[in-house]
């Protein structure tokens, strides 16, 4: 069998699956907590100026706003089960961080975050913690990732945050800037030294439309072009395909209906119980 129609079919299949879960849960869940005061939407709807507008606004809002999060988490457990099918996945890195590495990552992020600074950002910063002598003594540091990907054709490894719609302040920026800073190091004072290592921010679409300009400054100012993955990118880097995000949205949009009478099915019910 032609391996790209067997890898397009597992990604549909993925796709549609997920896409079945994610609504049964989340109507389920819903539904069931009507009368939790700690569920998920009662405690939702506690702000004053939207229960002003009335009851049927107010849960339909609160719902609204947990099926935002929830499509999100969804997204990003598609995103790690596709990327299971083309490299090995892993969700931690785990060794040892040099003190003198550390303090390198926090001059490069203050020189980044200093417009006047003449020292901008540049995926060349990452040889500088290479480069670092291990020390006497070390300490090892266990750091979630988000992707941690191994490519066994091009014997390649890859570091990726991914924020669904990259909406970051500069704090948050800086962060995943320096999450993704010590997980390099992390691994390049495990692995070989020659070993590749690649790092990426990632967004699963584009906040500012497909095909468009991605401008969030706030970011570019921690990452570099070179290390951005966004929307179509991302989907198509997981899927190590150039169809990959098209094949993704095709089947997302053949399914959708099931997301959508799954919503329906939740206000309907909660307000008819809530709202009576």
């Amino acid at each position: 069998m032609d391996r790209k129609i067997d890898s397009e079919k597992a990604i549909r299949e993925l796709v549609k699956s997920n896409m079945k879960t994610f609504a049964q849960t989340f109507s389920k869940r819903h539904i069931s907590e009507i009368d939790d005061p700690n569920g998920t939407i009662n405690m939702k709807i506690h702000n004053v100026f939207i229960a002003a507008l009335g009851e049927e606004f107010q849960y339909y809002t609160a719902l609204v706003r947990s099926f935002d999060s929830s499509l999100g988490n969804m997204l990003e457990t598609l995103a790690v089960s596709i990327a299971g099918f083309f490299y090995d996945v892993t969700d931690k890195v785990n060794g040892p961080l040099y003190p003198a590495q550390t303090a390198k990552i926090a001059e490069l992020l203050e020189a980044y975050k200093n417009r006047k600074n003449p020292k901008k950002v540049s995926v060349n910063d990452y040889k500088l913690l290479r480069e670092i002598e291990k020390p006497e003594s070390e300490t090892t540091k266990v750091h979630v990732s988000d992707f941690y990907l191994y490519d066994k054709e091009k014997n390649e490894y890859f570091l990726i945050e991914l924020k669904i719609g990259g909406d970051l302040d500069n704090k948050k920026a800086r962060s995943e800037k320096e999450a993704i800073f010590e997980q390099y190091a992390i691994l390049s004072n495990t692995l070989d030294k020659n070993a590749k290592i690649k790092c990426f921010f990632a967004t699963a679409y584009n906040r500012y439309g497909e095909g468009k300009p991605w401008k969030q400054g706030r970011v570019k100012q921690f990452f570099s072009e070179e290390e951005l993955l966004i929307g179509k990118d991302f989907w198509n880097f997981i899927c190590k395909s150039d169809n990959g995000y098209d094949i993704i949205i095709d089947e997302y949009k053949k399914n959708a209906d099931i997301i959508k009478n799954a919503f329906e099915i939740s206000v309907n019910e909660i307000i008819k119980t809530k709202v009576a």
